[in-house]
Order: C-alpha cells, then sequence, then structure tokens
C-alpha cells in the first residue's frame, strides 16, 4: 500500500530527527562525567577561569601563539555571552591551527630526535603534507591511512625512519595508532599483558616486505619512495633467552593485533623473485600487499584499539592527561581508564562524525571541565580528575611564536631575526617535558632567557614594536604598563604590579627611557609565567 509506506517513511524520518535533536551534545557529557567524579571523590574543583586565563590557554592550544594586544582587549571588553565559543570557532578557522597541529604530531611521530637521524633529522616536508591536511580537516582515519599507504610526497618520511627495521615499524604503529605498547613482547611473551612474541612479529610481518628508495641529495631534500616487496617473512626463533649461535628461526605470518588467525594471502609462485630495487626506482606494485590490509585493518570500523587511542590522546592534548596515561598505553591490564564512559562515549562519537577532529576539539574546548581555572589545593601538573586546568610550558615553537606577538616583531620573529635564533630556541628548549607532565626545565635555558642577545634584540625599540609604541606614545605611565602586561601576559596587572612597573619607567630621565622600557619587556618575557601557558 504505497499510502502507508509513505506514512511509515514519514514517521520514521520525523523519528530520526527528533531522535537526534533529543541527542546530547558531547560537551554535556563531558561535564556531566567530570562533575560525577569530583562528586564521587568529594573534590572541589576550581572556579571557572577567568577570561585572560581562558584566552591565552585556547589561543596556545589551537593556534601555537599568543593573542596580540589588540586581540587580548578586544576579547576583554566583549560582553557577549558566548565571545569563548566564539573565539574557538574563530581559531580552529585560522590558518595557524593547521601548523599547530602539523607541530603536534610532528612531535607525537618523530620526537625531537627520531630514529634514523641522518635521513629524517630534517624532514619539512612532512610538516608541510600534514599541515595541508589539517587545512582541508581530513578526517583522522583518512589521514592515517594517507600516513601508512605514503603515496603522497611528504607522506612517505614516517615510513624513512624504520627503513630496514620492520620490527621498530610495528612497535611504532601500535603505540602512536593503537595506544598499545608492544615492544615487551619481542623478546619474550609478555609477562603482565595479553601479547606474545608471535603477536609482536606478527605485526611486524606487515613492515617486513617494505622498500624505501633513496634519491639522495643534500639533508633535508632528499626524495624518497616507498614500494613493497612480494616476498619476505619475519623470522621467529623463540624467547631471546634461549636463543642459539646461528639460529634463524621460523617465518611469520602477518596477523592483526589481537587476532589469532594469520592473515590469509595467496601463495607466490615457486620460481618468482623481486626485482632488484636501482636507484630512484620504485618496485611494481605487487599482486598482493599486505600493507594495504593493514591499512584497511587500522583504520576500520569494528576495530577495537583506533578510536579509542585518537579520543584518548586528543583528550590529553588539551586536558594534559589521557584516561589512560600514559596515553599510549591503552592495551595494559593494569591501567582503567579513569572515566570509562566518557573515553567510549568521545570514542563512539568520533566514529558517527566520521573522525572530524575539529568536531571533537571543538566540543571539549567548549567544556567547563576545559575552561576550569588553573589554581587550586590541587599541586600536581595533570590532575587525574581534572578539578584544575593543567600547566604546561610552551614548546619551542611556541615560545618563539610568543616572544615575536607579545614585542611586536610579529610570530616568525626568530626566522627573520636570524638563522642561530631557531637553533638555539630548539636548543634550549626543544624538550621541555619528559611526556608524563613532569616540567624539565633547566639552568641553560633560564640562562638563554635572562642574558642571550637573541632576547634582548626582541626586547629593544624597533619602529613599530611593543618597545616602540611604549616610548612614542603619550599615555600615562600607568596605562604604559598596562599595555605591557596585556601584550606581554595578555591580562592586566595587578595593583602591586602596576605600582612597581610605574615606579621603575619614571626612574630616570628621557634618556634612561629606552633602557627602562627593554628592562621592563624583558623582565616579563623571562618570567615564569610567560614560560608556561597560565
Amino acid at each position: 500500500m504505497p499510502g502507508l509506506r509513505t506514512f511509515s517513511l514519514t514517521a520514521l524520518l520525523l523519528w530520526s530527527s527528533l531522535s537526534f535533536a533529543q541527542e546530547k551534545p558531547l560537551r554535556q557529557i563531558i561535564d556531566a562525567e567530570i562533575k560525577a567524579g569530583w562528586q564521587k571523590e568529594k573534590i572541589a574543583p576550581a572556579v571557572r577561569s577567568t577570561d585572560a586565563v581562558f584566552l591565552r590557554r585556547v589561543y596556545l592550544d589551537l593556534s601555537g601563539g599568543v593573542p596580540t594586544y589588540d586581540e587580548t582587549t578586544a576579547f576583554l571588553k566583549d560582553g557577549d555571552s558566548a565571545k569563548r565559543a566564539k573565539v574557538i570557532d574563530k581559531l580552529l578557522a585560522d590558518p595557524r591551527y593547521a601548523t599547530q597541529q602539523a607541530h603536534f604530531w610532528d612531535l607525537v611521530l618523530f620526537g625531537r630526535h627520531p630514529q634514523n637521524i641522518f635521513d629524517t633529522r630534517k624532514h619539512d616536508g612532512f610538516t608541510k603534507w600534514m599541515a595541508g591536511e589539517f587545512a582541508k580537516n581530513t578526517p583522522y582515519d583518512k589521514l592515517v591511512q594517507k600516513i601508512l599507504t605514503a603515496d603522497e610526497e611528504g607522506a612517505e618520511m614516517f615510513y624513512v625512519q624504520y627503513r630496514n627495521a620492520p620490527e621498530e615499524a610495528a612497535t611504532a604503529v601500535a603505540r602512536l595508532f593503537l595506544g598499545t605498547q608492544l615492544q615487551c613482547a619481542r623478546c619474550h611473551d609478555h609477562p603482565f599483558e595479553n601479547w606474545t612474541q608471535k603477536d609482536f612479529f606478527g605485526m611486524a610481518g606487515f613492515f617486513v616486505r617494505l622498500v624505501i628508495a633513496d634519491n639522495g641529495g643534500p639533508e633535508g631534500k632528499r626524495k624518497y619512495k616507498i614500494s613493497e616487496k612480494s616476498t619476505g617473512d619475519v623470522l621467529f626463533a623463540g624467547s631471546v633467552k634461549d636463543l642459539k649461535p646461528g639460529q634463524k628461526g621460523d617465518p611469520v605470518k602477518p596477523r592483526f593485533l589481537g587476532s589469532k588467525e594469520d592473515l590469509k594471502e595467496p601463495a607466490t609462485p615457486k620460481d618468482f623473485k623481486d626485482p632488484v630495487v636501482k636507484g630512484f626506482m620504485a618496485l611494481p606494485k605487487p599482486a598482493f600487499s599486505r600493507k594495504e590490509k593493514l591499512v584497511e585493518w587500522v583504520a576500520a570500523k569494528d576495530n577495537p584499539y583506533f578510536a579509542k587511542a585518537i579520543a584518548n590522546r586528543i583528550w590529553s592534548q588539551y586536558m594534559g592527561r589521557g584516561f589512560v596515561h600514559p596515553v599510549d598505553d591503552l592495551g595494559s591490564r593494569e591501567r582503567t581508564p579513569s572515566h570509562p564512559e566518557l573515553l567510549k562515549a568521545i570514542a563512539d562519537g568520533l566514529v558517527a562524525h566520521k573522525y572530524d577532529l575539529k568536531w571533537l576539539m571543538r566540543e571539549i574546548l567548549n567544556s567547563e571541565a576545559y575552561q576550569v581555572g588553573d589554581a587550586g589545593p590541587m599541586k600536581e601538573a595533570l590532575p587525574e580528575l581534572y578539578e584544575r586546568a593543567r600547566v604546561r610550558p610552551l614548546s619551542a615553537e611556541e615560545l618563539m611564536t610568543a616572544i615575536g606577538v607579545a614585542t611586536g616583531h610579529g610570530e616568525d620573529w626568530a626566522k627573520k631575526s636570524q638563522n642561530a635564533t631557531v637553533e638555539y630556541m630548539l636548543r634550549y628548549f626543544g624538550e621541555p617535558t619528559d611526556g608524563q607532565g613532569h616540567f624539565q626545565g633547566s639552568l641553560a635555558e633560564h640562562l638563554f632567557l635572562n642574558n642571550a642577545p637573541q632576547i634582548r634584540s626582541a626586547c629593544q625599540q624597533r619602529k613599530g614594536n611593543l618597545a616602540d609604541v611604549i616610548l612614542t606614545s603619550k599615555d600615562s605611565p600607568e596605562m604604559k604598563v598596562d599595555r605591557l602586561f596585556l601584550s606581554i601576559l595578555n591580562r592586566p596587572p595587578t595593583a602591586i604590579e602596576r605600582e612597581r612597573f610605574v615606579k621603575h619607567l619614571t626612574s630616570g630621565d628621557a634618556k634612561m627611557a629606552p633602557q627602562l622600557v627593554e628592562d621592563a619587556i624583558w623582565a616579563l618575557i623571562a618570567c615564569s609565567e610567560f614560560r608556561f601557558n597560565h
């Protein structure tokens, strides 16, 4: 009956639209779950962050820099109750967002000291490629598939760091994209986890046939091609402690993590031999590609590790620690998520929204949990129940950008000033944390901030920069001090700070003014408040 079918379809569509409309936004689920944890443990959280604290925090998290004086003052004066949501949307649409994400993932995937460092120490092509993907808001599952397929120029650098090291590649892929630590199973069956050596070498089997062709050339400008042989297996000889000299072991077929069965693949013709790679040539595509099967499985909807791993990592990126901490150890039987239902809700939401990372970031950043204040009785840098916002040091890239913006020299101050500045900044500030939330500051970085000619140069008067604006302004000393604080720390000074800085700026004659302003700017840049995100 056509009429009945039409009515049924209309009713179904109406029910679906109502169901969707009644679905809670993820930010509400986040706040409900986090508050439930506080109530259960009888924890009094910090109060909501001030506008100034929030603005500096969200700018660093999304753009990799601090807001300008104009951006800061406009936001602080804005009386719109929705201004926080608006600035989040603005930054997610800003080109700096893509650059910041590329830097973040560069450190995740390579670190400061990547493997095969001669070939991968300089990999600007990969970072530029990643920035392009984030600018397009490529879904995360598609992005990972592109990295592991390695067909696009730039993407191939991930595999280059694991050239002729299938075991290392297996460890990295499991840790980075599946949130699972496998390295202990390389030498013996894991005594505390479910992973066996066969599991480890089964994963390594997906990478053993990869071939990396090198085009040569100077460091940072070399081109590579990733291809795949049709033959070759990982050899497994048992536990390391039982190995005998000269023992080669038996071939192990590839096996997806957690599976009990080997990958089914057609037999290779008896007399087949892979062609020899010469120069910058790639092998012809194999009749059966293990790499393609891995790429399909990693981001598949039924993969039990993939969605949870990225949900945990993105949460950690903005909240300081994952529901499972360290962030890449979800497979551990000893690590129970702090908020298991929330982890599941975020993972399920990502799948439902086709791995749209901007959607997830928007929901997290608009939550009360993210916008909580940074002050409170809890002394831990990364509170387990998120009762206070994380306090973190700026990365080297963020610090370079922040100094340029704060002093009015522009975001690329370090590159414009002199090439050595970038090298110095990376040397002294390249590794501020150990990945666990512990600040690893050093005397060297303290001395650099307080004595380096590069920092002094940023503080000195140049046409149009902060020092020049202060020195040429007709404003009162109090207003000049306010501008200094709003430009550098993105907040107005306290009454005591204003009094002290006014006293300093007015302590000399006109000839002394440039030096006094330079000292004031330098003192604020070198203070611990500027070094951290709050």
